[in-house]
């Protein structure tokens, strides 16, 4: 069966068939919308409560037969990828999207939200209950999403978050330019590449939403083709696309995307343009692991910003470093601003990356909702994401919550922050693609998660807000 065909099926009925099963009736859709929109059970619970085909209550402990339910036991139980595989999203994106079977490119679809939302998320960091903060985190992604301001409604209103749309001035998208965003492409590799990333631009506002639920959100997009061209033309857009977001009045500022070092984007005006003192910058460290230890991914390899690592995150064990979660670094440069002696020496005492990290992995990954489709019909709806993609809006929408943020510049803060504020990630390694021992100079730290500092996580993923 065909990529179409097979999507078709899926989406059969309520739409509700994952890994060739399909849920026997409407009622428990219904049941799950109502409640999560009545701002009653987390979506955890509002899918457990869900009858199936009409009968008795069911729950995610008990009943194998409702796939939405069971998803969400494999995401807390880090086994969704036993059985699933992933994708990258696009050619210069940090997000992994889990797919119905390993080796396949169809993304795993439900009817409801099975991934982690932010009442998870919270949790698992600590988080005050209240978020009061409506400074703006700007996201920068490549394309046109139209579907994006209904998507993101969606979003939030499955996990009780406020309203942010375009009408009331919480969402406001720009071009890169600091204009109108232009049209979005109608076919050809621009309309497949906008859909891809659609996906990338879905994760990145719904972290950021996840993070710091009553902040205002910037979308800002760069030329499509920057998802997939890697050259001075993309990180000049990005370049310009941060001092828009700053001229806008952002507080906080996420790129989920890597390019390759080089000597015009690691100086002059471009290293200028990531240089705003009082605005954080996140940057994604990437999703190949350890690098090789000469030049991280730009811009996470940039001093003035704060590179997020990944952790695997399940609900009832302690956290592990992410093995995909991008480590490495940047010879162009002594240090990140702040970064003490004890962790540059990872490097030869140069950048070294991550400084801080969050959930990544695709395996304990984040609900995202998604249905732009230009170039397949065939909208993603309901889908789980991970990758350093997600950290880094989610860390970004932490600094602006707190409002900490005069004396940020790049992870600065963060390293002078007393280590009760984070929890330390002790276990994990991310040699599969290159060796800490086949580099001179280089520390086992950068590739092996243990007590304090390391390559993978950073000094550790939040816990609570203290750190920002």
């Amino acid at each position: 069966m065909d990529r179409r065909r097979a999507r078709t099926a899926l989406r059969t009925g309520i739409r509700a068939i994952v890994g060739g099963r399909r849920a026997t009736g409407g009622a428990a859709v219904l049941i799950v919308v109502s409640a999560l929109l009545a701002g009653g059970p987390s979506a955890a619970q509002a899918v457990a409560a869900a009858p199936a085909g009409g009968g008795t209550a069911r729950t995610a402990a008990t009943d194998g037969g409702d796939p939405v339910a069971r998803l969400r036991q494999e995401v807390r139980a880090g086994s969704l990828l036993d059985a699933h595989g992933t994708r990258s999203v696009c050619p210069r994106c940090a997000a992994q999207i889990v797919t119905e079977k390993k080796g396949g490119v169809t993304p795993l679809s439900a009817s409801a939200p099975a991934g982690y939302g932010p009442q998870d998320l919270a949790k698992a960091y600590g988080l005050p209950a209240k978020s009061k903060s409506t400074a703006t985190i700007a996201i920068i992604d490549a394309g046109v999403d139209p579907t994006l301001a209904s998507d993101l409604a969606t979003y939030r209103a499955a996990f009780g978050l406020p309203a942010c749309d375009t009408a009331s001035g919480c969402l406001t998208l720009k071009n890169y330019t600091g204009g109108k965003q232009p049209a979005p492409q109608k076919s050809g590799p621009g309309a497949a590449l906008e859909e891809d990333v659609a996906v990338e631009t879905s994760l990145d506002l719904d972290a950021a939403s996840a993070a710091c639920p009553t902040c205002h959100l910037l979308e800002i997009s760069v030329p499509w083709q920057d998802g997939e061209d890697d050259n001075d033309v993309s990180t000049g857009d990005f370049a310009r696309a941060v001092d828009t977001a700053v001229a806008a009045g952002a507080s906080a500022i996420s790129i989920s995307y890597g390019y390759t070092a080089d000597v015009t984007n690691t100086s002059g005006a471009t290293l200028k343009a990531f240089r705003h003192k009082g605005v954080a910058i996140t940057a994604s460290t990437g999703d190949s692991g350890f690098n090789g230890g000469i030049h991280q991914a730009w811009p996470s390899n940039l001093p003035s910003v704060t590179a997020v690592g990944g952790v695997t995150l399940p609900a009832d064990a302690p956290a592990t470093g992410w093995w995909a979660a991008g480590s490495g670094c940047e010879t162009n440069f002594a240090a990140a601003t702040g970064q003490p002696v004890a962790v540059t020496a990872a490097c030869g005492h140069h950048r070294a990356a991550a400084d801080v990290s969050a959930d990544a992995d695709p395996a304990t990954g984040l609900a995202v909702y998604d249905t732009y489709a230009p170039s397949s019909g065939e909208p993603y709806d309901w889908t789980i994401v991970g990758g350093t993609s997600a950290s880094a809006p989610y860390i970004a929408g932490l600094y602006a919550r707190a409002g900490h943020l005069s004396a940020v510049q790049g992870p600065n803060t963060l390293y002078q922050a007393p280590a009760s504020d984070f929890t330390d990630v002790t276990d994990g390694s991310n040699e599969d693609y290159h060796q800490c021992a086949d580099y001179p100079g280089i520390r086992a730290s950068l590739c092996t998660a243990g007590p304090g500092w390391d390559g993978l996580t950073g000094i550790g993923m939040p816990h609570g807000l203290g750190a920002f």
